[in-house]
């Protein structure tokens, strides 16, 4: 239910009403804080304790029931089944995640669980190369090597082959990507260029998550939790099968998440809840032939508090809103196997999704045809080849602050890609040619090639390097939208509108990529990653200052003055990203990963360039990351991140600590007790809205949560 709650000029009865809500809202929260009080204490004093065990206690306790088998097994992957995972998201078939030539991280199912992360975005901070920052309680910048905001558009997002990517920006609305996490099987993230295969605004990276398939989520599966801003969540799932060749589940869930507070300690009126269901059936139609069916809906309110324009007194107005967003998607793919080394995929998928807000609102249907054939040409070389097409169309319900025209339009693309891995030296070297071609129609067809090289002189050492070049296809918001960002009267009584306005002969933004990487397997417990990169961008969008103009429509007359969206000139950066995992003993593992990032802009000097949009990123970042399983099937799991200070928006530089302690009485029910950001109060992660519009900068609080799942 939408709720507009003007700060600025509103009537008597309607203050008192917001301000009712506000104090009712006040002993709430406070109440609230008195009963999770002691939870944040005892979890402090359980992450100090925790830095104790760390130190050899905990360990020592590990190793006398070493012996002993557990109820259940609560051991993360060894270190030789990490290195074999296979992976996909790299050459679109399977290969072993140490031989593949990129930087490519994945998040297992035990990474998931045992994170205390209750949506995707939170998930993703655990990968080296990202940068996750929460904007307020339900959004999030999101960048890979660099260029991280609200509207981020150089990350190509996939939830089981469908692209979540919205034309209106070219990013991602992470409060709408939501699944139950315990269904997913894996994210496989690719720092770097991915365009060779999955095409534009697969540019500085590739999220792809891969969800289970029904046959391994039989049975049923209830979670349910509460806390300090967790206020509500659960979710239950069942699977079963039909006949004997089908699979099939069907889930539920719901989460109710309280609001965040501003820099002063206001509410800051980002409440945001959903509700969401869905259902998969894998169907063996044969030995060779198999059927999947998926899909999803949603419906839910999303909380903010913004600001906009008035072309009358007094001329500006902040609001609140809770803005409501519904969809849906179904997926279906048919996959078949000719022989032990040919297979071909044909995928179709619906999207549909509606996002209501009082500034601009939005209705998308996506439709989606993707055809893959994979086959070997001798004996040493693999090709994959394949066919896609792509089609959107939009509704934008516009308004005097937001408007993107033309109101109504169709996002036509479609391409081929074809792969060619050839085994240079059997089992020792490989080399991976690619090529995409992508037709759009703000530039037709786009070539986006790569070539890429993996050495692999022993079991231990793997080196690989690649160059690639990709293109971001303009968004719509590039080439026809219109911001008034704020409406001045001078004292003759002339109008001037400060304008934020859209290019029509906006050019796809270029990239050159070169990488190298090198993974060591140092010893059976220690496994090493390490990827360097320099990133040579051409036509960055950027904002401009242009001359004024008089304008007398829409009335009353006035001038502009405009800030016009345009191609930059070249923006580089290079970093270094490293990743490790040791492990210690049986009972405990250690991650930890480190980022390095330059970024340099080659702006004419006396030119008019203002700024780049949606660019801020950190020089350096690092996580460290512990699980540890301890006595009577208890767990122990720690997190502490850095985050530099962002350049741009000068947020501080921050450390947080998350804790999560699980227990294991029985193998079908687990508990679980989960606090985050514990030695901070409160404190940003992010700076915002650039030009006046997008959502404002909140406070990222200390919180805890109680999770319990049971399995029948």
């Amino acid at each position: 239910m939408r709720r507009d709650n003007s700060l600025s000029y509103c009537s008597a009865p309607r203050a008192t009403v917001a301000a009712t809500r506000q104090t009712v809202r006040r002993i709430a929260s406070a109440r609230f804080e008195l009963t999770v009080r002691k939870l944040i204490v005892a979890c402090r004093f359980a992450a100090l304790l925790l830095l104790i065990v760390l130190a050899g206690t905990g360990v020592a306790s590990a190793q006398q029931k070493a012996n002993q088998k557990p109820v259940v097994d609560l051991t993360d992957l060894s270190l030789d089944e990490l290195m074999n995972v296979e992976v996909t998201s790299v050459s679109k078939h399977e290969q072993k995640l140490f031989e593949a030539p990129a930087a490519v991280h994945v998040i297992t199912q035990e990474d998931i669980r045992r994170s205390g992360a209750t949506c995707i975005p939170e998930l993703l901070r655990m990968v080296p190369g990202l940068h996750v920052a929460k904007i307020n309680a339900n959004k999030w910048a999101i960048g890979s090597r660099g260029f991280s905001g609200e509207f981020s558009n150089k990350l190509l997002v996939l939830i089981d082959g469908r692209a979540v990517y919205t034309p209106l920006f070219a990013g991602v609305f992470w409060d709408v990507q939501d699944l139950m996490l315990e269904d997913i099987e894996r994210i496989e993230v690719i720092r770097g260029p991915g365009a060779s295969l999955w095409g534009s605004n697969a540019v500085n990276g590739v999220i792809n998550i891969i969800t289970k398939k029904a046959r391994d989520t039989q049975g049923g599966l209830v979670t349910l939790g509460t806390g300090s801003e967790e206020y509500g969540f659960g979710a239950i799932r069942y699977g079963g099968t039909i006949g004997s060749s089908a699979h099939y589940r069907v889930y539920a869930k719901y989460f109710n998440r309280a609001s965040s507070l501003d820099e002063s300690g206001k509410n800051a009126a980002d409440q945001w809840q959903t509700v969401r269901g869905g259902f998969r059936l894998d169907w063996d139609l044969s030995k060779r032939d198999l059927i999947t069916v998926q899909g999803d809906i949603y419906d839910g309110a999303v909380g903010q508090r913004l600001s906009r324009s008035l072309p009358a007194p007094p001329f500006a107005q902040e609001f609140e809103e809770d803005f409501p967003v519904r969809g849906g998607n179904v997926l279906a793919r048919w996959t078949r196997a000719f022989s032990a080394t040919s297979a071909m995929n044909l995928q179709f998928y619906y999207d549909r999704t509606t996002r209501d807000m009082n500034l601009i609102g939005e209705t998308r249907d996506t439709f989606d045809l993707d055809f893959q054939h994979s086959f070997a040409l001798g004996s040493r070389q693999a090709i994959v080849w394949g066919l896609d097409a792509r089609s959107s169309r939009d509704a934008i319900v516009n308004s005097f602050s937001a408007s993107v025209t033309p109101a109504k339009h169709t996002t036509s693309l479609f391409g081929g890609f074809v792969q060619d891995e050839i085994s240079v030296v059997r089992d020792t070297l490989r080399l991976t040619l690619g090529l995409k071609l992508e037709h759009n129609e703000y530039n037709g067809v786009e070539p986006q090639p790569t070539v890429r090289m993996v050495w692999t002189p022993s079991h231990r050492h793997a080196i690989w390097g690649a160059f690639s070049h990709a293109d971001r296809t303009p968004s719509r918001a590039e080439e026809g939208v219109r911001v008034n960002i704020a409406v001045t009267p001078s004292p003759d009584g002339t109008l001037y509108y400060v304008s934020l306005l859209g290019d029509r002969a906006f050019k796809s933004e270029q990239l050159n990529a070169y990488e190298a990487g090198y993974r060591l397997r140092a010893t059976d417990k220690l496994f090493l990653r390490i990827a360097a990169f320099r990133n040579l961008y051409q036509g960055n969008d950027v904002v401009t200052t242009g001359n004024p103009f008089a304008e007398s429509d829409p009335p009353p007359a006035h001038v502009v003055i405009p800030l016009q969206i345009a191609n930059g000139p070249k923006v580089n950066t290079h970093g270094v990203e490293v990743a490790a995992d040791w492990s210690v003993i049986k009972q405990w593992k250690l991650a930890a990963g480190y980022t390095w990032l330059s970024l340099s802009q080659s702006f004419a000097i006396g030119g008019p360039i203002a700024t780049a949009l949606s660019v801020d990123s950190p020089k350096n970042q690092f996580f460290v990351r512990s699980l540890l399983n301890l006595r009577n099937n208890i767990e122990c799991d720690a997190t502490a991140y850095y985050v530099g200070k962002l350049p741009v928006t000068s947020v501080p530089r921050y450390l947080r600590v998350d804790l999560r302690v699980g227990w294991h009485p029985t193998e079908s029910l687990e508990f679980s007790a989960v606090g985050q950001n514990l030695f901070d109060g409160r404190h940003a992660e992010f700076g915002g809205p650039l030009f006046g519009f997008g959502a404002y900068s909140t406070q990222v609080e200390r919180s805890v949560y109680g999770k319990v799942t049971w399995r029948f």
